[in-house]
């Protein structure tokens, strides 16, 4: 389940400037056509936990993987980027239906931490797998295939994980549930303000700043997000409890999952548009561009047990999240340079991700109590989505804020290629910002619980 989500997060990269030309989409549509599905995600995923802790996690998941399996099935039929950007919404929703339980099943079943980390790495590790690969076939297959292949691959994936779930899973005990009332308030109060918060910018490069249109959104964001603290402070039985984000180990891992999700997808995004509009390498050349972060992704996971062995698990966090920091620094500085300055960047991210990916979700877990392990692997991977979101957010706002004219099309005048140099760059440093802020913060809470304990 976990590589289907990450595959399906990255297989479209490579695609998006053909998707662009055939479908005729703006570069915002582009942005929701992959924006879409991690905004939903990560907007659902804590409602989809608390019920799966209700009703059944193997039931939710098998629910999830057949809406998966249907809703690739039907990026066949779409002939335009609204309806594309339609079907991303509905397999969100059917992704936050499968993830949550995936890394609660190995804290359940491991108690050592070792073991945990171990079970974690290969979670991570397959799931990494997918991303990494994702757009190297991707690139490949468009070179015979529409891009409509490019989902369709998905549909026997999901078949096979709903089989495995199926007959491998045991349906869930009754004392392994509880019936405590679902919060639906706070799940549409919290799903409502991270849709608003990311539709606001593109509200913003749409209308205009002088326009009535934007400024509701903002407003309307501010509000839900208000009323969602206050209910999950309030309510009997919150979806959320902000007393358990705050312990030093959630908050410190949730931030660095965030900055690390924050570089790949907008690192992704960026690069992806930069080596086939700006350098005009085909999408196969382009594909094979982004193989050092696909050695990267897949062969680091043998250098984590012994970083943590060697500096622990704490330090071995901030440290990866450091190195995504330095290299989104490095693209934004240097990418325009030549291709070598971004296959570092590429390396110096993925290399930090491969750490962050299983040290900051077990960060995570290990301050939780053991009965809300479940609820603990939504907020890391909600934490995750939510940031890839804004990560494709801040890139396709800046894009389409700088660039003029139609950015998927066959040739730029030499402005267009200096004002899409610019937005990349800019694009390139506000998430290098962004990012360094989460880390310094996670790094001020890390060592604020290494002092109470």
């Amino acid at each position: 389940m976990f590589l289907f989500e990450m595959l399906d997060n990255s297989i479209l990269n490579v695609a998006l400037p053909t998707i662009g030309r055939e479908l005729s989409a703006s570069a915002t549509e582009l942005q929701w056509v992959t924006g879409a599905y991690s905004v939903v995600f990560g907007g659902t995923m804590l409602a989809f936990g608390a019920v799966a802790d209700r009703v059944g996690r193997r039931k939710v998941m098998l629910v999830g993987l057949v809406l998966l399996g249907a809703t690739n099935l039907a990026t066949g039929f779409v002939t335009t980027a609204g309806q594309l950007i339609a079907v991303r919404a509905a397999m969100g929703v059917a992704a936050a239906m499968t993830t949550p339980g995936s890394l609660a099943l190995a804290f359940r079943l491991f108690d050592e931490e070792g073991l945990r980390v171990r079970a974690t790495t290969l979670i991570s590790t397959v799931g990494l797998v997918g991303l990494a690969i994702g757009p190297v076939v991707s690139g490949f297959v468009l070179a015979f295939a529409p891009w409509q292949a490019l989902l369709l691959v998905n549909v026997p994936i999901a078949a096979l994980a709903f089989l495995g779930v199926r007959h491998g899973i045991a349906s869930d005990r009754e004392d392994e549930l509880h019936h405590d009332p679902v919060d639906g308030v706070g799940a549409l109060l919290g799903t409502a303000t991270i849709v608003l918060a990311l539709v606001a910018p593109t509200l913003f490069v749409d209308a205009g700043a002088a326009s009535l249109l934007p400024w509701p959104a903002i407003a309307a964001a501010i509000v839900t997000a208000s009323l969602f603290v206050v209910r999950s402070r309030y309510a009997h039985h919150p979806l959320l409890n902000l007393e358990l984000v705050a312990r030093p180990l959630v908050s410190s891992g949730l931030a660095f999952k965030g900055a690390s999700n924050l570089a790949v997808s907008g690192l992704g995004y960026l690069v992806t548009l930069q080596l086939q509009l700006d350098r005009g390498w085909k999408p196969a050349a382009a594909a094979a561009g982004m193989l050092p972060q696909v050695v990267v992704l897949i062969a680091g996971g043998a250098l984590i047990r012994p970083l943590i062995a060697r500096v622990g698990i704490d330090k071995a966090a901030w440290i990866g999240a450091v190195t995504v920091v330095c290299g989104l620094a490095v693209h934004a500085s240097l990418g325009r340079f030549g291709y070598v300055w971004i296959a570092l960047a590429l390396v110096l991210v993925a290399a930090g991700m491969r750490v962050v990916g299983v040290v900051a979700g077990t960060n995570v877990m290990r301050g939780l109590p053991a009965d809300r392990t479940t609820i603990g692997a939504a907020m890391v991977d909600t934490a995750g989505e939510v940031a890839t979101g804004v990560g494709i957010a801040v890139c396709g706002t800046i894009l389409a804020a700088l660039f003029t004219g139609r950015i998927a099309t066959s040739s730029w005048s030499t402005d267009q290629t200096a004002e899409f140099r610019q937005a990349v760059t800019a694009a390139g440093l506000t998430l290098t910002a962004v990012a360094a802020a989460l880390v310094g913060w996670g790094i001020a809470r890390a060592r604020r619980g290494a002092d109470r304990s």
